[in-house]
């Protein structure tokens, strides 16, 4: 019984010790536990121009927000997304892929890893692996994303006479992968294209048309369907052909009609329109041209309260250059914390105001305006619906940053951008300083506080007010 006492007195006196070293030995395991990561058993399925979130886990669960996570292709350096040590390095991401990812943080304390990818094209189907790495352990499970394209309804037109019958076209565009077309009869039977040919367009997608043949005594209740063979979808248009359309004496004489006919509900009225509206294109054009704006050149500084933070800039606040590095930067409310974009520190409310941009040899930039109450923080798309009016240069292609993608035709080797802003007018227009006229023109309704914008990539400056105002000075005076 005595010894019996002793021992349950020492052990009562060590049993903290007991429980740290039991705790810490718990711990070291939990740090360096074997893990696996699993990712869907069977292909994801994306549609063009939307976007998808590809996903793994870690089993068991646990928190992989102290672990390198990368995403990427074929090659393990080719990354799509990198996280490590907790930080985002957008800047090792491959230039196809850059501003088109994100990491979600909703899941990863609990080993789910999800990243979103925008704006998808049918260069993004492929094999995708998603590597998780430990202090002491790594794993990676791989996946496969499919492309869709489900294109647009058939647009069936009548082209002229052929072979003493009525060419009939069918056109469609947006698909992928490659669609079927083909023509049906009222019974849903199968007749024979007279032509067919197919390309793609710059994003990689296809467009198709058909054509054929038809006589009076032949089929005149005719259906397109234009079939995604990939994944069974199809789109479907039809039209039924009049006597009218068919040549009782002679082609020429069915066509005189059709055009007599159309002649007075169609042609008279679009002369006049397109002369009311070529007359006030003219007006426009005259006020907008470049040298008349330059006169309201104001002088625009960069605002460092909302620069991203991988964002740097001058002294003067009239350069802005992007880092690899995170800058240390407070997280005020004004600040983009996604988007690598900046806007200048002056505001405007009325007035019209002209100001110029230096992009340099720099590629992957953005400028125009943007409202004062524009979303600052998460991923955000610059659009005019969501108080953004601007254009961009995307890898050597120009576009409006509109919410349907609309390519602008421009000198390769521009160096130098002006943004002219009339705020009653409701118009932003952009001038690439070789030529007179705008090359791209937004209209708004503006009703708040509107900013300069920029989307930095590499460099931009803005081009010192004074050297605008030198030239502006002799307009002044001539009026």
């Amino acid at each position: 019984m005595k010894s019996f006492s002793i021992s349950h007195t020492m052990l009562c006196s060590h049993l903290p010790c007991y429980i740290i070293f039991f705790i810490a030995l718990h711990v070291h395991k939990l740090d360096s536990v074997n893990f696996k990561v699993k990712g869907p058993d069977h292909p994801i399925t994306a549609i063009a121009g939307k976007e998808i979130v590809l996903s793994c886990h870690l089993l068991p669960r646990m928190s992989a927000e102290n672990m390198e996570v990368r995403w990427y292709r074929t090659q393990f350096l080719e990354v799509i997304h990198l996280y490590q040590d907790g930080v985002d390095h957008y800047e090792k991401q491959m230039p196809a892929y850059q501003g088109r990812t994100e990491l979600l943080r909703d899941g990863i304390a609990d080993g789910n890893i999800a990243l979103r990818i925008y704006r998808i094209t049918p260069a993004d189907e492929g094999h995708y692996s998603c590597f998780i790495q430990s202090s002491a352990f790594y794993g990676e499970a791989m996946l496969e994303l499919k492309v869709a394209g489900f294109g647009s309804d058939p647009r069936i037109s009548i082209e002229g006479y052929q072979d003493r019958g009525i060419r009939v076209v069918c056109e469609s565009a947006g698909w992928y992968p490659e669609p079927k077309a083909q023509w049906r009869d009222q019974n849903g039977q199968l007749l024979a294209s007279s032509s067919e040919t197919k390309s793609k367009d710059a994003n990689g997608l296809f467009q198709m048309q058909i054509s054929i043949v038809t006589t009076e005594n032949s089929n005149r209740d005719l259906s397109c369907f234009v079939r995604n063979p990939s994944f069974n979808q199809e789109r479907e248009s039809t039209i039924y052909i009049t006597d009218v359309f068919f040549p009782r004496v002679s082609p020429w004489m069915v066509a005189v009609c059709v055009i007599l006919a159309l002649l007075g509900f169609l042609i008279f009225p679009a002369i006049y329109y397109f002369w009311k509206k070529h007359e006030a294109k003219g007006e426009l054009l005259a006020e907008l041209r470049w040298s008349n704006v330059r006169q309201y050149a104001v002088d625009v500084t960069l605002d460092p309260d909302t620069a991203y933070p991988h964002l740097v800039l001058s002294e003067n606040r009239k350069s802005v250059e992007w880092r690899s590095q995170h800058q240390d930067v407070p997280d005020c409310p004004k600040r983009f914390d996604c988007v690598t974009c900046v806007l200048g520190y002056e505001g405007f409310t009325s007035g019209r105001h002209y100001w110029e941009i230096d992009v340099g040899d720099g590629t992957n930039w953005g400028v125009g305006v943007a409202r004062e109450t524009v979303s600052r923080k998460g991923w955000i798309t610059p659009m005019p619906e969501d108080g953004f009016w601007a254009v961009e240069e995307c890898r050597g292609q120009y576009r409006a940053l509109t919410s349907i993608e609309m390519p602008l035709s421009l000198s390769k080797s521009i160096r130098k951008i002006g943004i002219y802003l009339d705020y009653e007018g409701g118009r932003v227009a952009f001038y690439d300083l070789v030529r007179e006229d705008p090359f791209f023109t937004f209209t708004a309704h503006f009703t708040e506080k509107i900013f300069p914008f920029f989307l930095v990539y590499s460099q931009l400056t803005v081009c010192p007010w004074g050297d605008l105002r030198m030239i502006c000075l002799p307009l002044v005076s001539e009026l």
